[in-house]
C-alpha cells in the first residue's frame, strides 16, 4: 500500500497522474463536490494500482460503495488489472463566526435550529448525533433548551452527572455519545422560571463547564425560535456549521427564512435543510403520503441557497423509540429511517468539511499502545 506522509504521495509514472486526476473528479455525493484533494495518492506499477483517499467526515456507511465505485473506474483502464484502496477519515477543526476561542475537547460545534416549535427538532438532533457516532466519529449533544429540556428522554438519561474535584462535569454517556442538559441537573418536574439572562448563562456554563472529551462533533439541539439563547449561541459560542430543520408546511418555511437570515447574519454556515415529516407511512401497509404538502423543504433550500440535506418520514417507530429513551438509530440501526438519518448525517458533516479549517486549534487523537 501507498506511504502516505502529510502531502500527496509522488506518483510513480504519468498513467498514475492521469488515474489520479480522474479520480479527484469523481462526484462525492456526499459533499455534492468532487472528490478532489481526498484523493491523496495513487501509485502504479505494472498491471496493479494501489489508492490512497483521505475523507474529511465520517463515512462507514459509504466505505464499501466508494470502493466500489473507485475500483471500478480505475480497472477501466486497459494496462490496470488489480485495485487496491485505502479509505480513512481524517475529521478537523473548522472556522467559526468571529474568531471565537474553541471549547475545550470539541473540534467542531453543529447547532440544530428551527425558526418554530413542533417540527421535531430534538428528536433529528439526538437521531443525528447517533448517525455521525454510527459512521465513525465521537460525538456529544448538549440540550440548550433551558425552559423545556427533551434529551433526558429521549436518550434516556437518568440519575445526576458526576464531577471532578476541580468542579468539570463529566458528561454523560448514552448510546456511546456524550451528552448534557439542564434536565439532568434539576428536578424532572421544577420549572425554570428565569429570566433570559439566566438561560443564557446557564447554556454557557453548560457548554463551557462539561468535560467534553476529544469530541469531533457536538450538536448543540437549540430552543425554536430566534431569541435570547440563539443570540448567545451565536454571539459567544464557536459554531462551525447549523442545521435548519421544518416541515412540509409554508407555515413553517416562513420561519425557516428567520432562522437561516439569524445565522447568516452572524456568519454561522449553514449546512442544509432537514425536511421531517415529509411523508407519513402507514404502519399497517407500508404506504407512504404526503399529507403535510410536498416539496416544501427543496424550495425553501432552493431559495435560500442551500442544500436540502434529506427527508425524514413521519413514523410511528421514531416516536416510540424516543419515548423509550433510544433513539431510532440505536433502538434499530438497520431501520429506513435509520439508514436515512445516517445519509443526512454524512451530508452535513462532508458539507462542513468543504468549509474553512480553524487555525486555532489542533487537537490529534491520542491512541495509547503497550
Amino acid at each position: 500500500m501507498i506511504e502516505n506522509a502529510a502531502d500527496d504521495v509522488v506518483t510513480a509514472n504519468p498513467l498514475a497522474d492521469q488515474v489520479k486526476q480522474s479520480l479527484r473528479e469523481l462526484d462525492d455525493p456526499n459533499s455534492s463536490a468532487p472528490l478532489g484533494d481526498a484523493v491523496r495518492g495513487v501509485a502504479v506499477s505494472d498491471d496493479k494500482a494501489a489508492v490512497d483517499i483521505e475523507l474529511g467526515y465520517p463515512a462507514e456507511g459509504w466505505k464499501a460503495s466508494l470502493e466500489g465505485l473507485v475500483r471500478q473506474h480505475v480497472l477501466g483502464y486497459e494496462s490496470i488489472e488489480q485495485v487496491t484502496v485505502d479509505i480513512t477519515s481524517r475529521i478537523q477543526a473548522h472556522a467559526v463566526q468571529n474568531g471565537l476561542a474553541p471549547v475545550e475537547g470539541v473540534r467542531n460545534i453543529i447547532a440544530v435550529a428551527s425558526g418554530k416549535g413542533g417540527v421535531g427538532k430534538s428528536t433529528l438532533a439526538a437521531n443525528l448525533a447517533l448517525a455521525l457516532q454510527a459512521e465513525g466519529a465521537t460525538v456529544g449533544i448538549l440540550d440548550a433548551d433551558i425552559y423545556g429540556p427533551s434529551q433526558p428522554r429521549m436518550l434516556g438519561m437518568k440519575g445526576r452527572p458526576g464531577t471532578t474535584d476541580n468542579q468539570r462535569i463529566l458528561p454523560m454517556q448514552q448510546h456511546g455519545i456524550q451528552c448534557m442538559s439542564i434536565g439532568v441537573l434539576v428536578d424532572t418536574d421544577q420549572a425554570m422560571i428565569w429570566r433570559g439572562p439566566m438561560a443564557t448563562q446557564a447554556l454557557q456554563q453548560m457548554l463551557t463547564d462539561t468535560l467534553w472529551q476529544d469530541l469531533d462533533y457536538l450538536f448543540i439541539d437549540l430552543p425554536p425560535g430566534t431569541g435570547d439563547v440563539q443570540l448567545t449561541l451565536a454571539q459567544r459560542i464557536p459554531v462551525a456549521g447549523s442545521i435548519i430543520v421544518t416541515t412540509p408546511q409554508d407555515v413553517a418555511l416562513d420561519d425557516v427564512r428567520r432562522a437561516v437570515s439569524m445565522f447568516r447574519k452572524v456568519n454561522v454556515p449553514v449546512l442544509g435543510i432537514v425536511e421531517n415529516m415529509s411523508t407519513h407511512v402507514c404502519s399497517n401497509c407500508g404506504h407512504e403520503e404526503a399529507i403535510f404538502g410536498q416539496g416544501g423543504g427543496q424550495r425553501i433550500a432552493s431559495e435560500m441557497g442551500l442544500s436540502l440535506l434529506g427527508q425524514v418520514p413521519l413514523n410511528a417507530d421514531i416516536g416510540t423509540s424516543t419515548d423509550q429513551g433510544v433513539p431510532t438509530v440505536a433502538a434499530d440501526p438497520e431501520h429506513p429511517v435509520s439508514i436515512r438519518f445516517r445519509e443526512i448525517a454524512r451530508a452535513a458533516s462532508a458539507r462542513l468539511a468543504r468549509q474553512q479549517l480553524n487555525t486555532k486549534i489542533r487537537m490529534p487523537k491520542i491512541s495509547i499502545t503497550d
